[in-house]
């Protein structure tokens, strides 16, 4: 007998796959309705060669001190990871992430893991206490815009406030189920295992197996030194997600309609991150319309000028993720070849290395 479950199960997996597409065609709608494309792309084509240089360079030098913070996270799992195995995951996982949301996180554990022989819990859990590290630092990010901007930053977006006090708070409820997971992992996890357990055997197994990702996660990160370089690695990437936005707003001479400033970068970049934390495929669309309101309503710049800056730093970025995300399997998998090991792939991975 079929369970009743299994159609509803899979109309639940194919919106899951559907939606983020509608999202996207949504936010492209609602970004470009009342802007002439054709006059943005006019502004694209007359971009300086030499700023395109500089930054994709910078935006290169961002994703490998995200990858030299994963390797400090790792130390205690393996102190001798290699960068170019983390820097190959960590674009693998953007580059996925272009397009299916969310699916680039599971790829990034799982060829890193197998890169670098390391448990695939252990590559999850970091991962996990990565992203809630960037979600803190985006929220302190968004503080600093609102202490810095001239006006007030919360009456030009009526959603700011709410969705960062919002996220304060289920991060601090986050933060500190993590460290009940950890600190009390015996009494704590095991009581919650078993009240789950009475409901479905199942369903805790696969919290079980959540609370040792993060326990696993968590541990991968000991010693003030660590959370020390953790904490200036973490500066270090907002601060250059900063300076590339400053450098789009030079490509396009965005600068000869007006002053330019880091400021104004960083608040345009903050603002329009969000556009990225949005379930799209790669951001498109709801980064677009975003960053074109954050142009428009803060710094007056016209929209055909904002949204030639939206499609064009996406566009790089976009390239930029899927290119080396292909390269780096190919660079890592001829280097394995030579150390006579096997080659990965987006299939390969998915096995579970034998004990």
């Amino acid at each position: 007998m079929i369970s009743d479950k299994q159609p509803a199960n899979s109309i639940k997996k194919i919106f899951g796959y559907i939606f983020p597409f509608i999202l996207t065609i949504l936010f492209l709608f609602l970004a470009f309705r009342k802007i002439d494309v054709a006059k943005s792309l006019e502004l694209i084509i007359e971009i300086k060669i030499g700023w395109l240089v500089i930054f994709i360079l910078i935006f290169f030098i961002s994703h490998i001190i995200r990858a030299l913070r994963w390797r400090i996270m790792l130390t205690s799992v393996k102190r001798d990871a290699s960068l170019l195995n983390l820097f190959g995951a960590v674009m693998v996982g953007y580059g996925v992430n272009c397009i299916v949301p969310r699916l680039g996180e599971i790829y990034r554990a799982l060829f890193a893991g197998k890169w670098e022989n390391i448990s695939r819990t252990s590559m999850f859990g970091s991962i996990i206490i990565e992203r809630v590290i960037d979600i803190i630092a985006l929220g302190f990010a968004v503080l600093i815009s609102v202490a810095i901007y001239s006006g007030n930053l919360y009456l030009e977006f009526k959603w700011l406030k709410v969705t960062v006090i919002t996220g304060f708070f289920f991060m601090a409820l986050l933060v500190l189920f993590i460290f009940l997971v950890v600190k009390l992992k015996d009494k704590f996890t095991s009581g919650i295992i078993k009240i789950i357990t009475k409901l479905s055997s199942s369903f805790a197994e696969k919290i079980s197996y959540i609370f040792t990702m993060l326990i696993e996660g968590f541990a991968c990160l000991r010693g003030w030194k660590n959370y020390t370089m953790v904490f200036i690695y973490t500066a270090a990437i907002m601060l250059i997600y900063g300076y590339t936005s400053y450098l789009g707003m030079y490509l396009l001479n965005m600068h000869e309609s007006q002053e330019v400033t880091y400021k104004m970068a960083w608040i345009v970049m903050t603002i329009s991150a969000f556009g990225i934390v949005i379930p799209t495929p790669g951001g498109t669309g709801s980064y677009h319309f975003i960053t074109i309101s954050a142009l428009v309503t803060l710094y007056g710049f016209n929209e055909e000028l904002s949204a030639a800056f939206a499609l064009l730093t996406h566009f790089i970025s976009y390239v930029i993720f899927i290119l080396t995300a292909i390269s780096m399997i190919y660079i890592i998998n001829l280097r394995r070849k030579k150390m006579n090991l096997p080659a990965e792939n987006f299939f390969s991975v998915m096995k579970l290395n034998r004990e």
